[in-house]
């Protein structure tokens, strides 16, 4: 069984590589359904894993109906398994280095318009703990540009208020500065000072992870990534939008700041994007915006 390698190669990207415990998570369950793959065709040894296997794998994704960008990511998350093994003498070839890595159509992010956001935003005037919470959640992943997981991780000792910036633990333990300003620090502000207290009273014995976040439960714990889903769909739902997602707040702050002249730089810091690659699909936003106003406004379009 590769079961106790999948473990170990786990363990060597959270103490060697430093991946994020959400990272390890989503990698450990595809590499276990790799092995589970491997298992039923009989196939424990790593020396007896070749292409066409692999080939095979990527053929049964497809058949499942998953989207090419899961087909892909599975596909690279075992070409670095395999890269471990090889590495660390488990076998002498990698059958995964033959195998290309399926193209994914390129598809742009779901993002609000500037007026749809206001809207969403400007629902939210609950004056109990828990709305002020919810409010101030919304405008610092919009006004931020936060993930969820970003959102749920910050502690009172990352808000600055003053200096006008929060400090976020991104992918790969790496630590950024996103400004802090307008709504959003106005918002925080409130429910910092008459919104948190109340929710941390409740709490009957907070773990130590939990006394320091910034965004409580209605039981004074750490508020999670599950809740912040929930939280947003509401918010959506409340303006007519279904299914709304934490992401596309985050793709909508991109977009705006784009479109209102931001460099294209300071938005990669401010997201936190490795690669500058990762935040030029907001430049095919911006061009779809533009395209849409000259339309609308040229006498000829």
């Amino acid at each position: 069984m590769l079961d106790p390698l999948v473990r170990e190669y786990l363990t060597f990207l959270r103490v060697e590589r430093g991946c994020s415990p959400l990272t390890g998570e989503a990698y450990g369950h595809d590499l276990r359904e790799y092995a589970s793959f491997l298992a039923e065709r009989d196939v424990a040894d790593p020396s007896a894993i070749d292409r066409a296997l692999i080939v095979e794998y990527e053929a049964a994704l497809v058949k499942a109906g998953m989207a090419s960008t899961t087909v892909k990511r599975r596909i690279s998350v075992l070409k670095g398994f395999h890269r471990y093994l090889v590495r660390e003498g488990y076998t002498a070839k990698n059958p995964a280095d033959a195998v290309s890595l399926p193209k994914a159509p390129e598809a742009l992010p779901d993002v609000l318009g500037i007026e749809e956001m206001g809207q969403l935003l400007d629902a939210h005037d609950d004056e109990a703990p828990a709305g002020l919470r919810d409010r101030a959640l919304l405008e610092v992943l919009y006004g931020c540009g936060l993930r969820a997981s970003e959102a749920v991780s910050l502690d009172t000792g990352d808000v600055f208020l003053e200096d006008g910036f929060v400090r976020v633990v991104g992918k790969g333990s790496k630590e950024r500065i996103a400004p802090l300003a307008g709504k959003a620090a106005e918002c925080l502000g409130r429910y910092l000072a008459d919104g948190r207290p109340a929710l941390s009273m409740k709490a009957k014995a907070p773990r130590p992870a939990d006394v320091s976040a910034v965004f409580l439960n209605a039981r004074g714990g750490r508020l999670t990534r599950q809740s912040v889903h929930a939280i947003v769909a509401r918010a959506g739902a409340a303006v007519g939008r279904q299914g709304l997602h934490p992401h596309t707040l985050r793709h909508s702050f991109a977009t705006h700041m784009l479109e209102g002249g931001a460099d294209l730089r300071v938005i990669q810091e401010i997201l936190g994007h490795a690669d500058i690659s990762t935040t030029q699909i907001y430049t095919h936003v911006d061009r779809s915006h533009l395209q849409a106003e000259y339309r609308h406004a040229h006498p000829r379009a």
